[in-house]
Order: structure tokens, then sequence, then C-alpha cells
């Protein structure tokens, strides 16, 4: 089968659209022919070089398909059954997993990190992993939701404690997480601000629900902020971008208010006064993916129809290198999906 792997870290020039042997799946597994997989920015850093990563890898942590087949301990599946995939993977039987934590797994892993994902033709899961999707979205919709969405939810609802009417600043509305974020916090009723680099992306943010618009570029996040909330700041902070935003995002908040955070795609070291923080009464929280119970809660709103996938842009598997370099780009408002 067909496959995009990489042999040494490096730039999207290590990405080879190569074959590789077929897998083959255990008792309690499920064979799934990949029709879609988006890309994410762990992507980029995984090719780049992390810790754990063995070679040769396959990224690709989001992925939709069809049931190839079933093995003989699975029930509840069968073949031609369309499915998008948890984007993790973890043990299934530690305290954690058992009690519905799986993401606090001694073994916890975004799938296409520590182990191969998704780009390619097949892949062998465990039964956990694969969840039926409606004929109502495409495997590119279906594959630009599962990393993304289940971020935001529980970044937005298991860890800040949304309600409704109050305030979000979500930063990088064009990013899959960003437009995830507007739509979920729309979804119970709150005030929306949210930042991008261009006028188009601002527009689109505005179609997808926000209420108001900072052009991050020309414009003083937290001094646009004070102005829209009448001086007090916002409830919650939704924070992925890191070093290049956090000082903006500290000061956009009202006392009392809550940033949570799940990346630093622009740096991970920060300076922070302890002063602002325990005299003004913030909360900064850590997010770091979200549980099944989270997924499949965001699911049932994806599945409804009142949350919408946001696809930027498709590619063929063989053109990831291409992907990967618009990606770096920061030109898209969405998920760049390859096509299987």
């Amino acid at each position: 089968m067909k496959a995009v792997r990489f042999h040494e870290f490096g730039g999207p020039e290590v990405l080879n659209y190569e074959d590789i042997p077929e897998p083959e799946i255990r008792r309690d597994q499920v064979l799934v022919r990949v029709r879609a997989c988006a890309l994410n920015h762990l992507d980029l850093f995984v090719r780049g070089g992390l810790p754990g990563v063995k070679l040769p890898h396959i990224n690709g942590s989001d992925i939709a398909g069809e049931i190839a087949e079933v093995g003989e301990y699975v029930t509840g599946f069968q073949k031609g059954q369309r499915v998008l995939l948890a984007p993790m993977a973890f043990c299934n039987h530690c305290p954690a997993c058992v009690s519905g934590q799986q993401n606090f797994c001694p073994e916890f892993t975004v799938l296409g990190y520590r182990n191969d994902g998704g780009n390619r033709e097949l892949i062998a899961v465990p039964a956990v992993n694969v969840i039926p999707i409606p004929d109502s979205l495409t495997f590119e919709q279906a594959a630009s939701v599962p990393l993304v969405f289940l971020t935001a939810w529980h970044m937005l609802v298991s860890r800040a404690r949304i309600r409704p009417g109050q305030s979000i600043l979500v930063l990088g509305a064009g990013s899959g997480v960003g437009t995830a974020a507007i739509q979920i916090a729309k979804l119970f009723s709150a005030t929306v601000i949210t930042t991008a680099g261009d006028e188009r992306k601002l527009d689109l943010a505005r179609q997808l629900g926000a209420d108001f618009t900072i052009d991050h570029y020309r414009q003083k996040i937290s001094e646009e902020v004070k102005k829209i909330t009448s001086k007090r700041g916002v409830d919650i902070v939704f924070e992925h971008v890191g070093k290049a935003t956090w000082d903006e995002s500290m000061k956009s908040l009202r006392p009392g208010g809550t940033i949570v955070t799940c990346g630093a795609t622009t740096g991970p070291e920060v300076n922070m006064d302890l002063r602002f923080l325990f005299s003004r009464q913030l909360s900064y929280l850590g997010s770091f993916m979200g549980n099944m119970g989270d997924l499949h809660s965001v699911l049932a709103e994806i599945f409804s129809g009142k949350l919408k996938p946001v696809v930027a842009r498709t590619f063929a598997l063989k053109e990831a290198a291409e992907a990967h370099r618009y990606l770096e780009s920061s030109q898209m408002f969405g998920k760049v999906v390859l096509v299987v």
C-alpha cells in the first residue's frame, strides 16, 4: 500500500510517497481504509523532530474512512461502514482510562506522534477508537473534526467551564482549533471576540459567528478587547499561540477571568508577573487534548449539524509535502486535508 513517510527529520522535502507493507490486524482491532486525513501543526513539529518519534515515521492524527476488516473479538462494526478515528492512543485499562480520563493515561499519546498515523491507505486501530459517522459528513469534513473539536471542547467546556452569556477571546480565528472554538463558544451563547491577520480571515470568522474581530497585525489585542468590553476584559481567553500573544492574552482578562491554553505554536517560553496573577485573582489552566467523553459530546453536536467542520483546502496524499508548505504559510482558514 501507499504511505507518506519520512526517514529523517527536516523540512517538507523529507516526506516520501512510497510503498509499505499492509498492516495485519489483531483480533481486537479494526482495519480502516483511510479516505481522508487532516493535517495539524503537530505534523510539522513531528516532522521537524520531537522526542520519542521513531524513524521511519508516518504522520496523521485526524482520520476518516471505511472499515475494511473487523477483528474476531470485535462486535458492533461491519465492513464498509463509514467512520472516523479518535485521534489518540491509550492503554484502556489503567485507573485513568477506566475512570474516563484517558488523557491522563501514562501511555497516552496523540495518534501520529509516538505511533504511526493516518497518512497511508490502511491503518489498524483498537475498536475503542472507531466511531461511525453519518452520511451527512463527507470524509474530508469528518477528518477535519477529531483533534481540533476535541481540544476546543475540552478547553472551553471541561476546563474553563464556559457559561451562557460570558465573553470569550479566541486567538487565531483561521486555525482549525480557532474555528472550532468560535462555534463552541457561540453554542453556549457567549460573546466571541477573535483575532486574525487579514480581512479575509476576519470576514470568515464573522460568518462563523464571531461578534467582534481584531486584526492582530494592525491593532493591539488587549486595547481592542478593553474597547469592546467597556474596559471590563473578557471572562475567558482561548490561548494556543504561545509567546507571541501571551502578554496580550493576560492583559485582556477581566479580574477573576480564566486563560486556558493548549499549545505554543510561536514558542513555549513566556514571562509572567505573579503579582498580576494573584492581585487580579486570575485562573491559568492547561489543557491537553481531551477524553473519550469529551469527544463523544462534541461529536453529538457535529452530527446534529450544530457545529460544522471547516475545510480550507484539500491535497492528494502524494502531495503531502505541498500540503505541509501550505500549512506552514498560515494562509488557510480551517483544516488542510489529505485525500487518500
